[in-house]
């Protein structure tokens, strides 16, 4: 199993681990230390090394941030997660936070004392991060300290040794793009810009750029690691050699030179000296690198990191490898659903329904010869009340019965050297009230909304964003998450800068691979969400228009639970949808299938509505 259903929650240890905290203030001159969900290296995901935000509160999900004074401890999680923050901390030590609307930067100027002394680790903490703490902090006449070291880490005794996974190569078949060509590129990208170098400071850039990916950290492909591309000379990659094999190591030897990760100080300052500019974006580079340039006499020039673009917008290989990817992952998907209908109601739990579909996944890799090199994320395997909760991880503790009468919402992804897949399917367990196929329905009125949209050159993702939401807003109902994150490709799940929500601004441009999962949330009820992945593609002309459009193009191709649709409440245009997407469903995926019993399922659950 790719997914452990351990608890990993210990709220019991709190208020202990954050008095030990506090009893270390006065000697480093500190009123307040600030905790985020991060590492040296700014990933969504972290190392078990890593997972300071957990250790010390008990919260386990994957955006948080934690401000611990002397008399206060606050949580500050996004709408997925304020359920599980409730159930995973402990009340009587630490208060929730709202991590969107009152930030700690929005916090501290409202109820920090005045003169408040803030400490954070400058490892991790992006620069634009601590401008914004800064500013907040001057309002009541504080300030930022930067600390030598964590201080958690010194009372975090059994704290885990870091990953030293191993690296692979991504095949040019999968890759599209020669690495050697992407590093030329950005170096002549820096050479524009009159500098000296750029520090590549995301794993995951540091991955499509050379072409490797590695397995440092749970779900996403990328080794740990940092790089140096230079305006003239070798680029720089500052990876540990216990993760390189030998062919790996004489694979970058050819593009590059392959130094330890102790050496990145210094050759950062090799590269600063004499007031070279080095370019970084400050929303990706922990501080602590800006003022090591600065420190060796360099000048720090801003800008966005020059592999965002090109990594979001997908070249022809990596789509069809997604497209390859996406059938294959389908066809495992169906067998799964087959099976999970064939079971009776109150026989099977959330973690049986975890376990069935990673080992049909790892089955129907071997079959087609691409195997499951992981999921992308841990599933979301709710059934019932449960299903509300956004971002729910199942545990032995927590785990139920799928039971009659109610929802399952199970929300998966797969990685395959091809491609990186999410898909969320919300099915029946028995017969279900109307009211629960009302919303669904409303839900998926949005989904096709997303699905066919056609909009102009510019379009960003917060305009896109109300076509999910307005059938649900009609209703009186919404969601608290965005309506799609991007996806890479054979990396991280959740890629930016492309998304669809309230807060996208990102133009949205051919090749870009995103989500498209609108939902519905009733708490200690029952929850929704419907989830295909699409992409950004040059529209076809139609009579009569007069400029270029852009559409979406699915990925994703599974069936919908057709028992929980209200085709009262459909328009023809979006039923005609329904029907082409089931019949395109079934003629992609019945090849696929060597199961007569599952075939015969999928044509039922491909059946077109009226």
């Amino acid at each position: 199993m790719f997914q452990s259903f351990e608890v990993k929650s210990a709220p019991q240890f709190g208020r202990d681990r954050v008095s030990a905290l506090r009893a270390k203030f006065a000697d480093l001159g500190i009123d307040g230390f600030l905790i985020p969900r991060a590492d040296e290296y700014q990933g969504e995901y972290v190392p078990a090394s890593a997972e300071r935000l957990s250790w010390l509160t008990g919260f386990t999900g994957s955006a948080g941030m934690a401000l611990i004074t002397q008399r206060e401890a606050i949580v500050f999680v996004d709408g997925r997660y304020v359920t599980q923050l409730a159930e995973q901390v402990d009340g009587s030590m630490f208060t929730a936070g709202d991590l969107v609307n009152e930030p700690p930067h929005v916090w501290l100027p409202r109820h920090g004392a005045k003169g408040f002394r803030l400490g954070i680790d400058p490892w991790l903490h992006a620069g634009a991060e601590v401008r914004r703490l800064e500013k907040a902090l001057a309002e009541i006449g504080g300030s930022l300290v930067l600390l030598d070291a964590n201080p958690l880490d010194a009372i975090w005794a059994d704290r885990p040794a870091e990953p030293l996974g191993a690296v692979s190569i991504q095949k040019q078949e999968h890759a599209g793009t020669l690495a050697s060509e992407k590093i030329a590129a950005i170096a002549s990208q820096v050479k524009e810009k009159g500098a000296g170098a750029v520090v590549i400071a995301d794993p995951t850039s540091v991955a499509w750029i050379f072409n490797i990916r590695g397995d440092d950290v749970p779900h996403t492909p990328y080794p740990l690691s940092r790089a140096i591309i230079p305006a003239e000379g070798k680029a720089e990659i500052f990876l540990d050699q216990m993760k390189t094999g030998i062919e790996q190591a004489a694979y970058l030897a050819q593009i590059c030179v392959q130094r330890p990760p102790s050496e990145f100080l210094a050759r950062l300052a090799a590269f600063s000296a004499d007031g070279a500019k080095i370019l970084i974006d400050p929303e990706l580079t922990p501080l602590a690198l800006t003022k090591a340039i600065t420190a060796a006499g360099g000048e720090v020039v801003e800008a966005s990191d020059p592999a965002k673009l090109p990594r979001a917008c997908k070249n022809r290989e990596e789509l069809d490898g997604s497209a390859k990817a996406h059938l294959q992952d389908g066809a495992a998907m169906v067998e799964y659903l087959c099976w999970l209908d064939a079971q009776a109601p109150g026989t099977i739990t959330e973690i049986d329904a975890v376990k069935a579909l990673e080992a049909t996944r790892a089955r129907i890799g071997q079959n087609m010869q691409n195997p499951l090199k992981d999921i992308s994320f841990d599933t979301i395997s709710g059934a019932g009340e449960h299903g509300a909760v956004i971002h729910y991880r199942v545990t032995t503790e927590t785990n139920r019965k799928l039971e009659a009468g109610e929802l399952f919402l199970v929300d998966s992804g797969a990685q395959y050297v091809n491609g990186t897949t999410d898909i969320t399917r919300t099915v029946a367990v028995g017969a279900v009230p109307e009211e629960h196929k009302r919303f669904f329905t409303l839900v998926l009125k949005g989904m096709i909304g997303i699905s066919t949209a056609r909009f102009p050159k510019g379009t960003r993702g917060c305009d896109l964003d109300p076509l999910a939401r307005i059938a649900l807003w009609k209703a009186g109902g919404d969601y608290a998450h965005g309506t799609g994150h991007g996806v890479g490709s054979y990396l991280s799940v959740h890629e930016g800068p492309q998304r669809i929500s309230r807060l996208a601004t990102q133009e949205l441009l051919p090749g870009m691979i995103l989500s498209n999962e609108p939902g519905y949330y009733r708490p200690r009820s029952f929850g929704i969400r419907i989830e295909n992945l699409i992409y950004v593609k040059a529209a076809e002309d139609i009579d009569g228009g007069d400029q270029p459009m852009l559409a979406f193009e699915t990925l994703t191709w599974c069936p919908i639970d057709r028992r929980l649709v209200l085709p009262d409440l459909m328009t023809a245009e979006e039923l005609g949808w329904l029907n082409g997407y089931h019949a395109a469903v079934r003629e992609k995926l019945l090849p696929l299938i060597d199961d007569e019993a599952v075939k015969t399922w999928l044509v039922k659950a491909t059946e077109p509505l009226s």
